[in-house]
């Protein structure tokens, strides 16, 4: 809504009574989208809501970036398929914003549209050496081992050398490396990648450097996803000493913060505690803090393949508890493995016609209603568009904060339609988007579609004792969805 003034124009506004129905369209079918379409359709029962989704599949990061042995934390697609079957809600894959469909294009035909599509690209160090041969987004083998069609041919080198550097010590870090250590015996029996189960099982990976900047009492990991690394069977932990040694600050920060006091209590444990009876086949997990990556090494036998990463050690400045930053020090050593992946962050991506705000990675917003810059001005606002999830806030929280996210969005949504900022219009909404992806020959796979996939998964898995076989290429994933 470019620089509304209330009274300038006169709006038609929503109602349960009026004749043309609320058209929304939700781009993105992970946790923030699917959150929205739920409370937009609890919140108007005149809206008609249609998600719209790049792959096949729905339900996003629960299906591609949940670790596969973290099913409970999947319950949650059952909910989201209860929002797919509502009578006025409409699932269609396969249909990409900027190539399928525009921004323009999807604004002309719905009332609201949503954007809700996360992130899929990641941050760059921008150090040497970084499209080395062996260097990988952490999202990249994630996707890799859950099986999304943009990994399917990922091939990470797992046999090249017995060691894996992981820069990063968040949750996703600790999913990977939980990944390349646990016993394949424990993964055989997940949703995880048949592809990427072959290549664990045949896997040289022993030991894994998880590479921090800062300390143990700024870990960026939860106690759970810890304490469940820590418990791998025969797994050796080795942290130095030396840096569980705590400064006033960091007894303030713990003080003030119950996680990172209990995540560093585990962490102080697990260096004091070694397996009783270490067995031939032996896992290491190497803690490293202070340390930040300069130079990712090439190897001397092959050209073009990352052989190590020159680390430079830190130190943390500032007074504040909770703000103080890595600085480098001039010193540095350096660590040989034969696969480094980088979890560093996960990073939006622009489309044509949206106001991006490039530093942050983030559309410009206030309370999900899209602004037309980046300057903050609540009343440079885009009508009828709208964000939710990462797209709106950066790449943070757990999946029940898309909830949150969702509610505050669809808030600001009903605001506008009460205050008259949203006209109904002749707008065609799905009609006119269905017609539109006709006439570009746009193969659309509805939910009925994905319930056939969904059901030729689970057959599959039932054969190898596993939830669900997971089609990993778009083709396999048509043909199913088309037969």
């Amino acid at each position: 809504m470019a620089n509304f003034q209330a009274g300038t124009w006169l709006f038609r506004t929503f109602s349960t009574v009026a004749s043309q129905p609320l058209r929304v369209c939700v781009v993105g079918s992970g946790p923030a989208g699917f959150y929205t379409a739920e409370k937009m359709l609890k919140a108007h029962q005149e809206a008609e809501v249609d998600i719209i989704d790049r792959l096949p599949t729905p339900f996003g990061l629960v299906r591609s970036g949940v670790a596969p042995d973290h099913p409970e934390t999947k319950i949650v697609v059952n909910q989201f398929m209860r929002v797919a079957q509502h009578e006025r809600c409409s699932f269609f894959g396969n249909v990409t914003l900027g190539s399928s469909v525009t921004l323009l294009e999807l604004r002309e035909l719905y009332d609201v549209v949503v954007l809700a599509y996360g992130a899929e690209s990641d941050r760059v160090l921008g150090i040497p050496g970084e499209d080395l041969s062996g260097v990988y987004a952490a999202r990249e083998f994630v996707w890799w081992y859950n099986g999304h069609p943009n990994c399917r041919y990922l091939n990470p080198d797992l046999k090249s050398s017995d060691t894996a550097i992981i820069l990063g010590q968040g949750n996703v870090a600790l999913d990977a490396a939980r990944i390349l250590l646990r016993p394949t015996t424990e993964l055989a029996t997940t949703d995880i990648a048949s592809h990427a189960l072959a290549a664990l099982e045949d896997s040289s990976i022993r030991k894994v450097y998880l590479v921090g900047r800062r300390g143990p009492v700024q870990a960026a990991c939860t106690a759970k996803e810890l304490r469940e690394i820590l418990g791998i069977k025969d797994l050796h932990v080795h942290i130095k000493e030396t840096d569980l040694l705590t400064t006033p600050a960091d007894e303030e920060e713990m003080k003030n913060n119950r996680i990172r006091k209990r995540v560093y209590e585990l962490l102080s444990k697990a260096a004091m505690t070694r397996p009783s009876h270490p067995s031939s086949d032996a896992r290491e997990l190497h803690f490293v803090f202070f340390r930040k990556p300069n130079k990712f090494l090439e190897s001397d036998e092959r050209s073009g393949h990352v052989s190590g990463v020159r680390l430079e050690k830190t130190k943390l400045i500032g007074i504040r508890p909770g703000e103080r930053t890595a600085a480098g020090t001039g010193q540095f050593e350096e660590l040989g493995c034969g696969i480094v992946l980088k979890s560093i962050g996960y990073k939006s991506v622009p489309v044509d016609g949206l106001p991006f705000d490039h530093r942050k990675g983030v559309v410009p917003n206030v309370r999900g209603c899209v602004l037309s810059d980046t300057s903050g001005d609540p009343t440079l606002l885009e009508k009828g568009l709208y964000v939710c999830g990462w797209l709106k806030r950066g790449p943070t929280g757990i999946i029940a904060t898309n909830l949150y996210c969702a509610e505050e969005t669809v808030a600001s949504i009903s605001e506008d339609i009460k205050l008259g900022r949203l006209t109904s219009s002749s707008n065609s909404g799905r009609e006119g988007l269905l017609q539109l992806l006709d006439n570009r020959n746009v193969r659309v796979i509805p939910f009925r579609d994905w319930e056939k996939i969904d059901s030729e998964e689970r057959r599959l898995g039932n054969l190898r004792n596993k939830p669900r076989e997971k089609l990993a290429t778009l083709e396999e994933l048509q043909k199913v969805a088309t037969d």
